[in-house]
């Protein structure tokens, strides 16, 4: 998945929540800069380009959302933030497709979000691009049936990729195959089986795929 008929070990998948404020807002979250705080899914959750992921079962409120991808490519333990960028081989465009009708009742009981965001097919992305220089900052968008759904830039990240590196180096050893989703812009909202979804992140690429 780097674009140059390499393939990136996908070792495991990390992934910040609530790392926009319209976004934590729309969920129902303080405007605040928290620490940011982790879930995660398999590595087998992931669905590489040209692949259509299968709409999951359990769940009538399948949700997009899209997402700032990093892969890691050297490994690093407690990293301070100006050494964080060091880590990064590249990024990607992602969706965390989440079942949020799970997930809203594992927040009501205080339960985990396991099976709201770590299932099968559940983290679609494009191919990863090798980065050099400061982390992009661009537009990020999805659309699905051709209707824009989020709209939004990477600038608007609480947490920016190095802190969000060195954060969780804090948690993990990070190594190469580590991917980390960084967070998603407002608008989340349903997809339906036969739905062509459509994202990009300005400057890094682009992401297509159907529900099938």
């Amino acid at each position: 998945m780097l674009g140059e008929a390499a393939v990136f070990p996908v070792r495991r998948i990390l992934c910040v929540g609530r790392n926009y404020a319209a976004h934590r807002a729309e969920m129902g979250g303080a405007d605040d800069r928290e620490p940011p705080f982790f879930f995660s899914k398999p590595a087998d959750a992931v669905v590489p380009p040209g692949r259509d992921p299968v709409y999951p079962s359990a769940t009538s409120d399948l949700h997009h959302e899209i997402e700032l991808v990093v892969a890691i490519g050297a490994a690093g333990f407690q990293v301070p933030v100006d050494q964080a960028a060091k880590l990064v081989l590249g990024y990607a465009v992602g969706v965390d497709l989440t079942r949020r009708d799970i997930q809203a009742r594992a927040k009501d009981k205080g339960q985990p979000w396991d099976a709201a965001k770590g299932f099968d097919d559940s983290a679609p992305i494009s191919a990863i691009r090798r980065w050099t220089g400061p982390p992009p900052q661009g537009r990020i968008t999805i659309s699905v049936n051709s209707q824009v759904r989020q709209d939004a830039t990477i600038a608007d990240m609480i947490w920016n990729v190095p802190e969000i590196v060195a954060e969780a180096s804090k948690l993990w050893r990070l190594a190469p195959g580590d991917l980390i989703y960084t967070g998603t812009p407002a608008g989340v909202s349903a997809v339906s089986r036969g739905d062509r979804v459509e994202g990009a992140v300005e400057g890094v690429g682009e992401i297509s795929f159907r529900m099938t």
